[in-house]
């Protein structure tokens, strides 16, 4: 029986002897590589951070001790040692464990995340409380070299560094976000690498560390001393400048080592933090050579992984877009935070380097950026998730939109994201932008229209956010940028009349509007594929036709595309009967997207029973069925 059989809560790890630690590493990343390999997930990240889970977990309670672990896409393996091992393969699926830490589904899981950065203020409010209420147990944050450019991050260090509380910052360097990792503070770190105490630690081991931290009474000064032995007198070591006591970086594969420095941490007044330096997929041959694609993996055969190919995805298309319009127009640029692989940036970042820009996991910083090339008259675009763009509302509006620069927000996994669950869905972007002066919002339902919006956005000017959703989309044929369709800015498209109910979908919606209205002639299906502005003129022409309308979104209802339906009517003066369908006011939990919009009450289904109840109250009211006039706008 291998030594995970014996683990079913959290303290078997801490009564393991330290020379069993190591194969225990080893099982672990086995489970891992296992698990990935039937449901997906992020494996190269939890790969990565085997041993120093495992380390964690021998010195830690979690039940008590709170690890805060930043994003919680390395946390497979902390599952797995805390009791969940038994539903790792249900893990991102319909009903499953979470992909990330999830504080309602474990009491080991400190802090609900999926967003990077966030881990340092929040151990350091729970130092706080700890500190006031005089109670006994530790706070470790664990975070890595990527989510470490985040302004948010930078900003908690600055303050844990002033009001230092006894805390463990676990720095775990990897070299890599998902993209590579970029800035200063990233070549600071690729400095420390080479320095020779780092090089002998990783010959020497535990004498290294021995000769670092003997005698364990003067600890703190020796540490002190080691970490400023790696600079140059002229330059500065920017964490303790911060007032962070630093250690470090040690070989974060390493488990007893990383055992050795973390016991005697733990005992240091103040906070402290140890820099270790670890390899994304360590393990797995494919996962480490190339850490990128197997940061989120799909499904893949162990003995064959790399059997399985890649579709074609609307991340795809929107890639080769911005790089042909690039290549037509050298004011345009693209700036993106740390996710060129996810935006499908890769070719275009080859094609134009000179006018792609990475910024880190910063998206207030993207926003900025693009405000400051569109004031000097370039054409930004902007690149980014939809439940990122959050992050930098307050530039959206700040920045870009009070003087109407020329900035396009190209907005990537609007609408349900399947296993990343309720932390990245892009379902609030409609509601927090078309409230936004100066800003136009559109959502394409196909290639041909992607292109179309994205040339007109740049050719009109002003702030415009284009959306689309995540997953496959149908290719088209490569044409040159003047042969692309023109869209007229703010018009809908009538896909095909209705006598007595219109649907009114955006994006993918549309689609399962067409399939749920089927050959009804009774059944009109708009494409509004503008949000903002609105084609009131159709819609108006709509409504005085006498038909009953139905909006669909895959958004929230609440401040959505039906609410701005509802407002332009009212404006007008118009009180027809009007039907939204969308995602009520609730979080929504991973699952398969395609199934979630039927729960939740906007998939094909769902939508044909909105309209067989609205041709019932039509043929109820009279009698009869009351056909009305069609709506033939």
């Amino acid at each position: 029986m291998r030594l995970l059989d014996h683990i079913s809560e959290p303290g078997d790890a801490m009564r393991l002897r330290r020379d069993q630690l190591p194969l225990l590493a080893r099982e672990l990343r086995s489970e891992i590589i296992d698990v990935c390999s039937e449901t997906g997930g992020h494996l190269a990240s939890s790969l990565g951070a085997v041993e120093l889970t495992v380390a964690l977990h021998h010195l830690y309670d979690t039940s008590r001790d709170r690890v805060v672990w930043d994003v919680g896409h390395q946390t497979y393996g902390h599952k797995i040692l805390t009791g969940r091992r038994d539903r790792m393969r249900s893990i991102r699926r319909p009903g499953g464990l979470a992909g990330f830490t999830t504080s309602s589904e474990s009491p080991h899981d400190a802090l609900t995340v999926g967003h990077a950065s966030t881990s340092l203020a929040a151990a350091f409010g729970m130092a706080l409380s700890r500190d006031a209420r005089s109670a006994p147990h530790d706070v470790v944050a664990v975070i890595g070299d990527g989510a470490l450019t985040g302004g948010m991050a930078l900003a908690a260090l600055n303050q844990i560094g002033h009001v230092k509380p006894r805390m463990t910052i676990v720095l775990n360097d990897n070299e890599m976000s998902i993209s590579e990792n970029v800035g200063a503070l990233n070549t600071f770190m690729r400095q420390l690498q080479v320095q020779p105490w780092f090089q002998r630690a990783e010959r020497h081991g535990k004498e290294a560390l021995n000769d670092l931290w003997r005698p364990l009474a003067d600890v703190g000064s020796r540490a002190k001393k080691a970490a400023r032995r790696f600079f140059d007198p002229a330059s500065a070591n920017p964490f303790h400048a911060m007032g962070v006591r630093y250690v470090g970086p040690v070989d974060g594969h390493d488990v007893g080592a990383l055992v050795y420095y973390l016991e005697h941490i733990r005992q240091l007044e103040g906070p402290t933090m140890l820099h270790i330096v670890t390899r994304k997929g360590k393990g797995y041959e494919v996962a480490e050579a190339d850490p990128i694609t197997w940061h989120g993996a799909s499904r893949f055969d162990r003995d064959d992984p790399m059997a399985a190919g890649k579709g074609y995805g609307w991340s795809d298309a929107f890639g080769a877009a911005a790089t042909d319009l690039a290549s037509v127009d050298d004011r345009v640029w693209v700036i993106t935070p740390a996710m060129r692989e996810g935006s499908g940036l890769v070719g275009y970042s080859r094609a134009h380097p000179t006018r792609y820009v990475d910024v880190g996991i910063a998206e207030d910083v993207a926003v900025t950026t693009a405000a400051g090339l569109a004031l000097r008259g370039e054409k930004p675009i902007v690149a980014i998730y939809s439940t990122f763009l959050q992050r930098g509302y307050d530039q959206v509006i700040h920045d870009v939109a009070i003087e109407g620069l020329d900035v396009v927000f190209a907005i990537d996994r609007a609408g349900l994201v399947g296993g990343d669950g309720m932390t990245h869905q892009g379902v609030y972007d409609v509601a927090y932008l078309r409230t936004v002066p100066n800003l136009s919002l559109a959502m394409p339902r196909d290639v041909r229209e992607l292109r179309a919006m994205l040339k007109g956005a740049l050719e009109r000017g002003g702030p415009v956010a284009v959306r689309w959703p995540r997953g496959g989309v149908t290719p088209i044929p490569d044409a040159p940028v003047g042969d692309w369709d023109t869209i007229a800015w703010g018009s809908w498209e009538l896909l095909r009349p209705g006598s007595d109910v219109v649907v009114l979908g955006f994006g993918p919606t549309v689609g399962y509007a067409l399939e749920a209205a089927g050959d009804d002639p009774r059944v009109g299906v708009v494409n509004a594929r503008f949000v903002k502005p609105l084609d009131v003129g159709m819609l108006l022409e709509l409504a005085d036709a006498g038909v009953e309308l139905i909006t669909v979104e895959d958004h929230a209802l609440p401040g959505g595309f039906g609410s701005a339906i509802l407002e332009a009517l009212a404006d007008a003066g118009r009180a027809p009967r009007l039907t939204r369908l969308g995602i009520a006011d609730l979080h929504v939990p991973h699952g398969d997207p395609a199934a979630q919009h039927e729960e939740l009450g906007y998939g094909p289904r769902a939508i044909r029973r909105a309209l067989d109840a609205a041709l019932s109250r039509r043929t109820s009211a009279s009698g009869v069925v009351d056909r009305g006039r069609t709506a033939s706008v």
